[in-house]
C-alpha cells in the first residue's frame, strides 16, 4: 500500500443474525449492492454464523468476513472462546479487537486488546483495532490522552510490517447505540489525533496509509457527510448494518475525491 487506504465499510452484527439469517441477509444484500473497485466491504457476523455467511458470499470476492473477537491464547481450556487460528479456519479474513462493548462488558483492557491484536496478526488475519473515549472521559478533556494511550499500547512491540496491517476504528462510546452522532468536525478532530498517535508509534508513512474508520450511530442519513469529513477512511456500522437495504445504501454512498 503506497497511498491513502481504500475506503472500508464494515458491518458489526454483534449478537444478531444466526446462520440461517446470515444466509438470507447475504442473498438480499448481494442483490442490492454491486461490486465496486473503489471501496472494501467487510462483515463481522457472530462466530456461529461465520461459516454460513462465508459460504453464502462465495461467489462475491468483494464481500469479506471476519470475527468480532478472539481469545488472547491460541488454544486451551477457555470454554466459549475462539482463537484467531480457529477463526481463520472458519473462513475469516478479518477480526475486530477492542470493541467498546468488549472493553465495557468483558473487561478487555489495553493490554488485553494488544495481546489479541498480536494473535490476529499471527493468524494472518487483518485486525481492525477499536479505540475511543467514554462520555466522562470526553467531558473531562481526556480525548487525546485516552486515544494516545490505547494506540501506544497496541503498537508497542509491533514492527513496521505488522503496524502496516492494522486498520483502526474510532468509536466515540457516547455515540454507540444512543442515537447521538459525533459531528463531522468531531470525527475530523479525533481522527487527526489517531493519525498523529499512529505516526508517533509507527512512523508517518504507516500513519498516512492507515485506514481509520468512524463508528457510532452511522446510518444512511449521515453516511455521506461522515465520509466527507477529512481523515475518515470508512465506517464501522452496528444497527444500520442489520438490514440489507440499509447497509447496501451505506456501502454505495458517493465518495469524495481522495
Amino acid at each position: 500500500m503506497t497511498g491513502p487506504a481504500t475506503p472500508l465499510f464494515a458491518a458489526n452484527w454483534k449478537m444478531h443474525l444466526g446462520p440461517r439469517d446470515a444466509e438470507r441477509f447475504a442473498a438480499r444484500f448481494a442483490g442490492r449492492y454491486a461490486p465496486r473497485s473503489d471501496r472494501r466491504v467487510v462483515f463481522f457476523p457472530p462466530a456461529i454464523s461465520l461459516p454460513a455467511f462465508v459460504a453464502a458470499v462465495a461467489g462475491r470476492p468483494d464481500l469479506q468476513a471476519g470475527v468480532q473477537d478472539v481469545h488472547e491464547e491460541v488454544e486451551g481450556a477457555h470454554t466459549g472462546a475462539i482463537s484467531a487460528p480457529m477463526a481463520a479456519q472458519a473462513g475469516a479474513r478479518w477480526a475486530l479487537a477492542g470493541h467498546s462493548e468488549r472493553r465495557r462488558e468483558f473487561g478487555d483492557d489495553d493490554d488485553t486488546v494488544a495481546a489479541k491484536t498480536r494473535r490476529v496478526l499471527e493468524a494472518g488475519l487483518a485486525p481492525i483495532v477499536c479505540i475511543g473515549e467514554t462520555l466522562d472521559e470526553r467531558e473531562a478533556g481526556r480525548l487525546e490522552e485516552v486515544l494516545e494511550r490505547q494506540i501506544r499500547t497496541v503498537l508497542a512491540g509491533l514492527d513496521a510490517e505488522d503496524a502496516e496491517r492494522l486498520s483502526w476504528a474510532y468509536e466515540p462510546v457516547w455515540a454507540i447505540g444512543t442515537g447521538r452522532t459525533a459531528s463531522p468536525a468531531d470525527a475530523e478532530e479525533a481522527h487527526g489525533i489517531v493519525r498523529t498517535a499512529i505516526a508517533a508509534g509507527a512512523g508517518s508513512g504507516v500513519a498516512g496509509r492507515a485506514a481509520i474508520l468512524y463508528g457510532g450511530s452511522v446510518k444512511p442519513a449521515n453516511i455521506e457527510e461522515l465520509m466527507g469529513a477529512p481523515g475518515v477512511d470508512g465506517v464501522l456500522v452496528g444497527g444500520a448494518s442489520l438490514e440489507p437495504e440499509s447497509f447496501a445504501e451505506i456501502c454505495a454512498c458517493p465518495l469524495a475525491p481522495r
